[in-house]
């Protein structure tokens, strides 16, 4: 008998992104569960040790980390997403945590205090997209086949679609290759059925209520709307 998959997440969360992305590629049914981050139901801390997102939930016994419960779902489900060669699939395990890197580096963006720190984390960010600049084949990863490192990336690339309304800063700026990537995640039906309709919103809101130097971005570029 085939264990009932419950997905525990929050609705920003991008590991939950990456979750969801593998369930959907893989054809697996799935419940998804949200919670509230901030207000933490008891039954969710005594699933997640870290109180984060997301946990997996098979049957009774509980997954937590994105990056286990990625491998779990490879282990267990049909239509493998990392590929069969031992030394390609650890390259694009290494770049999976590259993947949560540039996710960090994300997360040092939006909650920057000020504009030196903010610069920090865009010229971070830019070395760390030149480099998967030199690395990608597309229109996928490692060309004509969707991988993990794809469903990775799918939600980092979410973040800048909200960059853009606020400024260009230069972080993706002559990239050809990753901006055909970020085109072609974009437009796959796992990635966009990652999130809910009222995403974008959310994440706007989140910025903008941060108290952080982009917060101030916002509030500028919304007085000049205005």
């Amino acid at each position: 008998m085939t264990p009932k998959l419950r997905l525990v997440s929050h609705k920003l969360c991008p590991y939950v992104q990456r979750a969801v992305i593998s369930l959907t590629e893989k054809g697996v049914p799935f419940e998804r569960i949200d919670v509230d981050l901030a207000n933490k139901p008891d039954w969710f801390r005594k699933i997640s040790p870290l109180g984060k997102t997301p946990v997996l939930l098979v049957s009774e016994t509980a997954i937590f980390e994105s990056a286990v419960i990625l491998e779990y779902l490879e282990e267990t489900q049909l239509n493998p997403m990392h590929p069969a060669d031992p030394l390609t699939r650890a390259e694009h395990r290494a770049f999976i945590e590259f993947g949560s890197a540039i996710l960090n580096d994300i997360w040092g963006l939006y909650s920057a205090p000020d504009e030196a720190a903010f610069s920090a984390r865009v010229t971070a960010l830019r070395e760390k997209f030149l480099r998967v600049e030199g690395r990608l084949k597309t229109p996928w990863f490692d060309g004509t086949r969707f991988s993990l490192v794809d469903a990775v990336f799918g939600p980092v690339f979410r973040y800048f679609d909200a960059f853009d309304h606020i400024a260009d800063f230069g972080i993706l700026v002559g990239l050809p290759k990753t901006a055909a990537w970020r085109a072609a995640l974009a437009a796959r039906p796992s990635v966009q059925g990652a999130v809910s309709p009222e995403y974008p919103a959310l994440l706007w809101d989140f910025y903008r209520t941060r108290g952080s130097h982009l917060s101030r971005l916002i509030d500028a570029h919304t007085s000049k709307a205005a």
